[in-house]
């Protein structure tokens, strides 16, 4: 059995995650009513984890980046998660979202680190990232929220907020996007999933999270690695993020972001980051996450 998460954690959220772990192993991957994937998306992933430099000669920041690349001029395509009535773990390699393309390349590199090659390990590990306490039980366990992703894979000790460490701010907000507007979202149909969804909006709500300013990146982004992950922090009533993406250094010696643009493609900014955050209309500054290692 193998366990996505650090060692050192209290000991009501080590019980609570080998609890979460033994169940997930329990279900197994042959119950195919809980997956979405097309042929094509076994065919890239192959492609991509072959490709990846071997496990002991980069860092988990690195594998991340590198996986991200090789996605390159992978079309955008909005919404990839939202596309069946039942929730289903939707592997879908052909077409990427910004949130998408951070969870793979997390995946997929968190594996190569690892040396872990196949296809139901991979299955494992995005539904660990994508959903609270890593086991998907519905539309309402998907982390929808970034901020909310943040804290869960943070409690499985899969990522570290390193915001705060920047000189990040603290910010309150009133997160409560998808409760207020439920017709953008078929699932909330269910007034059942509707309320479980204002029940964890409720929770976001009542915690600080930490945003660097947007005019505070430059001055930092030599502490920025490879790999770190992105996420725009905005203005917008209700929100907490609206983009997220990669941290990657280019030969101008800048951080440039990696990410799965709705230019069309996932690509690499032009510019650098803080030149990138200007043209973007309500940013308030970003959230630096640093992936870490998947333990056994």
């Amino acid at each position: 059995m193998r366990f996505w998460f650090m060692g050192k954690q209290q000991t009501l959220l080590t019980l609570r995650l080998l609890l979460i772990g033994f169940l997930a192993h329990g279900i197994g991957w042959s119950q195919t009513d809980k997956i979405s994937f097309e042929p094509e998306d076994q065919d890239i992933f192959k492609q991509i984890i072959y490709e990846l430099p071997p496990e002991e000669s980069i860092e988990i920041g690195q594998a991340v980046a590198a996986t991200g690349k090789l996605l390159l001029n992978t079309p955008y395509e909005a919404g990839t998660l939202e596309i069946e009535n039942q929730e289903r773990l939707i592997v879908n390699l052909r077409g990427l979202d910004c949130t998408t393309f951070v969870e793979n390349a997390l995946a997929i590199g968190g594996m190569a680190r690892n040396g872990q090659k196949d296809w139901d390990t991979y299955l494992k590990h995005l539904e660990q990232l994508r959903y609270r306490d890593g086991i998907l039980m519905g539309y309402p366990s998907r982390l929808h929220y970034f901020t909310d992703w943040i804290r869960n894979n943070s409690e499985k000790g899969l990522v570290l907020d390193i915001t705060e460490g920047l000189g990040g701010l603290p910010v309150q907000k009133k997160i409560n996007f998808m409760g207020s507007h439920p017709e953008l979202y078929p699932a909330l149909a269910s007034e059942k999933n509707l309320e479980r969804i204002r029940e964890h909006e409720a929770e976001l709500s009542a915690e600080d999270f930490f945003v660097l300013p947007a005019e505070s990146v430059s001055k930092v982004e030599d502490q920025i690695r490879d790999g770190d992950i992105i996420a725009l922090a905005t203005s917008v009533e209700g929100l907490d993020v609206t983009h997220t993406g990669l941290a990657l250094r280019k030969a101008d010696g800048r951080i440039h972001l990696l990410h799965a643009s709705t230019r069309g493609a996932v690509e690499v900014s032009k510019v650098p980051l803080s030149d990138y955050l200007k043209g973007i209309k309500g940013n308030t500054g970003i959230i630096v996450i640093r992936p870490l290692d998947f333990q056994e």
